[in-house]
């Protein structure tokens, strides 16, 4: 559909009447070498990484581009929007202040695995090829989050792990060289679990390339973080209303950026001094800095906020009785249990979050955020809570953000997706009578934190309390409280 008769919709041919507007790539970009094929390319992975590579491309590196590739039928749209606007999209980088556009360039090409797996397959045989890096979350491992082992149902024919094997195989027959394997999620320690996933996938195949993945393949781990909400209609109608972009896929973002990984390439090495990247040989710190504060902070806020009424995170940070209690919980509960990661500040990087949660110009959302909770709080959360009480510290505060959930699991009319939502949905209903059941959803809660551990006592408090005093009461008692 036409935009407003002054508009410019992206592509290869628009670039110099849109660098009115936006910052645009000025590289040759037939020049760049297709060096890297990404496996999930959502709106994170063009926030992120192909924000890193334009960078290089930007500054005269030619020996890096990215191929984008979709298993999934979902896909089938980027495949378009991506294919019709030449590869090129717009970052709109959201301040409270302002918001900042740049079009990306370093997608240069995208296979659409679904219809064309040979296609994928031949990308990572080709020689040129250095790293498939991948964004597939959680649910996309097969790799059993307790024992760590791999799981052949969830690697089905033309999944991600399939591919990716196949692809390695048709290298080892073919040119051999090494190649790396980089995970760009939020899945702690992802460069093990995704050799897991890879080894296990190959073994279906044969042990002789279990072992040539064992000597030409490389997984470094990495820690990604940029808040990126999903992009609305809303989004593209500001984007062409207010600036005259049209773009039928942009992606929002905050302007702060971070990424740490392992130096640990088999193939040629990206030029990392060349980046804002934390490079290190330990990527546990940073993995569990982010992960207990970050995406902990995101999680304890979600439930509380959205019994409260609150849409976006923003508004949230605005509440006056919320923002303190996130801060509370991130500088007393979790901040004592990190350990010291070289380059970050702790008191510094919870002022910078808190600030990150506050920004009206990214609009992320407080329903994007109630998403998984029984997949995030055993990540994000529990470990916090078992290490404060090993040494008796507070938890009065997580206590009450796992009671939100509790609530919001047994009132809200629609909760938000879950992989468990029906089993925690009965285990809250079931707290009505019993607060303390609730802990007995043993697929989140083992016995250091069930209903017969020390763990119960501040959790039925925090759930009653919610019950017979609402949200605001609450906070505002626990607030009371700390400063006693």
């Amino acid at each position: 559909m036409p935009g407003p008769p002054n508009s410019i919709a992206v592509s290869r041919d628009s670039l110099t009447a849109l660098a009115e507007q936006a910052d645009t790539p000025a590289y040759d970009r037939d020049a760049l070498r297709r060096s890297i094929i990404h496996i999930g390319v959502g709106g994170f992975h063009r926030a992120h990484l192909a924000t890193y590579i334009d960078d290089l491309a930007r500054q005269g590196e030619t020996d890096w581009a990215i191929v984008g590739s979709g298993v999934l039928d979902g896909d089938r749209r980027m495949a378009e929007v991506l294919t019709a606007q030449d590869h090129l999209y717009t970052l709109i980088s959201r301040s409270a202040a302002s918001a900042d556009l740049t079009v990306i360039g370093s997608i240069v090409d995208y296979v659409l695995a679904v219809d064309e797996p040979d296609a994928l397959i031949e990308r990572i045989a080709d020689p040129d090829v250095q790293i498939v890096s991948l964004t597939i979350t959680e649910g996309g491992y097969p790799v059993d989050d307790e024992s760590g082992v791999f799981v052949p149902e969830r690697s089905p024919t033309g999944g991600p792990f399939d591919l990716l094997v196949r692809g390695l195989d048709a290298r080892r027959r073919g040119s051999g060289r090494p190649l790396t394997v980089m995970s760009c999620d939020n899945v702690m320690e992802n460069g093990h679990i995704a050799r897991t996933a890879t080894n296990g996938q190959a073994a279906r195949i044969s042990q002789d390339l279990v072992a040539w993945i064992e000597g030409h393949v490389s997984f470094p781990s990495s820690m990604v973080d940029r808040i990126t909400p999903a992009t609305t209609p809303a989004d593209v109608e500001w984007l062409e209303r207010t600036r005259g972009v049209r773009d039928a896929w942009p992606v929002v973002a905050e302007p702060f950026r971070q990424w740490v990984v392992e130096d640990r390439f088999a193939g040629d090495r990206l030029p990392l001094e060349r980046l804002d990247v934390i490079v290190t040989d330990d990527i546990a710190p940073y993995e569990l800095t982010k992960l207990r504060l970050l995406n902990a902070g995101h999680s304890c806020l979600a439930y509380l906020a959205a019994l409260e009424g609150h849409e976006r995170v923003d508004e949230a940070m605005a509440d006056p009785d919320l923002a303190p209690f996130v801060e509370r919980l991130l500088r007393a509960e979790a901040a004592p249990t990190l350990p010291i990661a070289t380059g970050i500040d702790i008191d510094e990087y919870i002022s910078q979050l808190l600030a990150r949660f506050a920004n009206p110009g990214v609009g992320d959302q407080i329903a994007r955020l109630c998403l998984d909770g029984s997949a995030k709080f055993p990540k994000f959360l529990l470990p916090t809570i078992r290490s404060r009480m090993q040494v008796e510290g507070p938890v009065d505060h997580a206590a009450l953000a796992l009671a939100g959930w509790c609530e919001y699991l047994r009132t809200a009319p629609s909760p938000a997706p879950d992989p468990l939502l029906d089993e925690a949905c009965d285990h809250a209903r079931r707290s009505a009578d019993d607060p303390v059941t609730f802990l007995s959803f043993d697929a989140v809660f083992d016995n250091t934190l069930g209903p017969d551990s020390p763990f119960a006592t501040p959790f039925v408090d925090a759930l009653l309390s919610i019950r017979t005093r609402g949200v605001q009461s609450s906070l505002r008692r626990i607030a009371h409280e700390t400063q006693e």
